[in-house]
């Protein structure tokens, strides 16, 4: 297996040297040269069988089979539900694809426990240290820091955005105790912390110094592992036509949907809305065929208070027919103006891909976590909701409904006690977080400053 950038200017490269990288050197997000085909999920099928099955085709030549096994194995052993991503009705037709059984309680663990493993291994292999770098709105700092704590032959550097991420998540990955982690919280939003990300590694100079490497959704091996429970909910539904409706912000998770399509996972076809909120630069985006960006907003689902959703590059890579230069003159553009439009014809065929996008605001969003507890007497995150709410508006379809359950509710337990009026509790497991002291420096939102506290801590 190749690899090659969105933006057609680096060399191609293997599965590890993709994943170890995150971000190709001329700036692209790297892609699979040709999409493997691989056979679909099994009713009944183990998930880390699946998720085998599936890394093992991305990985090539690049992994021992048994050793891609051995890791899978390993990486969802720690999760509280046999079936990693279970599904569960919550009306006719539809259903929850429960994706926060894991440490954090997040869908972010389903990858993360994985690429911990993965990058260990093979940086065991080659001898290398790595500095991992992450900005995160919310979920992926905690999953990360949990998956990496302690970890042999890589060092973790976490951005989230200060007071705009919940107490909750903000714990999982202050708490650590871990002397290989680092948690940055800077005055700024997620998308200032992501663009200091970006800048980090298009230093080259520094980025060899440290051996810098990132695992945000922009890392190709969370869009490969995100691509499994795909593949596990048609197994589940065993065949049937789904409609799959995602919560999004850097739209890394309904880019694995597209993924899994492009393979063969999906027997069914593919259909995924990605449901927004306040911050609606994607809805925006494939409604208008312009990239625009603006200043992001602060809603109760954080976690999606993204207004540069990075992981479209990908989708429009492909539906303009891989055509790097059209990538380049687009994110060229859009780089220096915050506006650019897609190239001719790209709306057309992005009506045609399978993707869609739709925003719930802020007041629906709490009245459909109440409306979801009176209907089914359960609790579900801010995110979920505006994945249900904008489930209810779809016109009806001979398909099953899936939306992905992207947090426990009692991550965001303020949310949920002003839109429900009742409490979402820790579950065991976690109860320890709140007595452990927290662990993080605050930074101006300033690119040398984070640079030399990276530099300091990487020594």
């Amino acid at each position: 297996m190749k690899y090659v950038s969105t933006r057609g200017e680096a060399p191609e490269t293997g599965f590890a040297e993709a994943c170890l990288a995150g971000l190709a050197p001329d700036g692209g997000l790297y892609v699979p040269k040709e999409w493997p085909r691989i056979e679909p999920a099994r009713f009944g099928e183990p998930y880390a069988d699946v998720a085998a099955r599936i890394i093992s085709a991305f990985a090539g030549d690049a992994i021992p089979e048994a050793d891609v096994q051995k890791i899978c194995r390993e990486a969802y052993a720690s999760f509280a539900h046999q079936s990693v991503a279970p599904l569960t009705q919550w009306g006719p037709d539809s259903w929850l694809m429960e994706l926060h059984h894991g440490p954090t309680l997040a869908f972010k663990d389903v990858a993360m426990q994985l690429i911990a493993k993965l990058y260990d291994y093979l940086l065991a292999r080659s001898g290398e240290t790595l500095t991992v770098v992450c900005a995160t709105s919310g979920d992926t700092g905690g999953a990360a820091a949990a998956a990496f704590a302690g970890a042999k032959q890589s060092r973790l550097v976490i951005l989230h955005p200060h007071e705009r991420v919940s107490p909750v998540q903000r714990l999982f990955m202050t708490t650590t105790g871990a002397a290989n982690i680092l948690n940055i919280a800077t005055d700024s939003d997620f998308d200032d912390a992501q663009a200091i990300v970006k800048s980090l590694f298009a230093d080259r100079a520094f980025a060899r110094t440290v051996n810098l490497s990132g695992v945000n959704s922009i890392n190709w091996a969370r869009i490969a592992a995100q691509s499994v429970y795909y593949a596990t909910s048609q197994a589940q539904l065993r065949g049937a036509p789904i409609r799959y409706v995602v919560p999004s912000g850097n739209m890394g998770d309904a880019l694995a949907g597209y993924v899994a399509a492009r393979c063969g996972l999906l027997t069914g076809g593919f259909e995924a809305v990605c449901a927004v909120n306040e911050n609606d630069a994607l809805a925006r985006l494939f409604n208008t065929g312009r990239m625009t960006r603006t200043a992001a907003v602060a809603t109760p689902s954080p976690a999606m208070d993204i207004s540069v959703p990075s992981n479209f590059e990908r989708v429009l890579y492909e539906i303009t027919g891989r055509d790097a230069g059209a990538i380049r003159h687009t994110y060229a553009a859009y780089a220096q103006s915050g506006d650019a439009a897609l190239p001719d014809g790209a709306q057309t065929k992005l009506s045609c891909s399978g993707l869609s996008a739709a925003s719930i605001n802020n007041g629906e969003t709490l009245a459909e976590m109440e409306r979801f507890r009176k209907e089914t007497g359960w609790l579900i995150c801010p995110h979920t909701a505006v994945g249900t709410a904008l489930a209810r508006r779809l016109p009806k379809k001979d398909v099953a409904t899936v939306v992905l359950a992207t947090a426990a509710a009692s991550k965001f337990p303020e949310t949920v006690a002003e839109a429900t009026h009742h409490d979402a509790p820790l579950p065991p497991r976690c109860e320890a977080l709140q007595g452990r002291g927290e662990v993080f420096e605050r930074l101006p939102s300033d690119l040398g400053a984070v640079r030399a506290r990276i530099l300091e801590f990487a020594r």
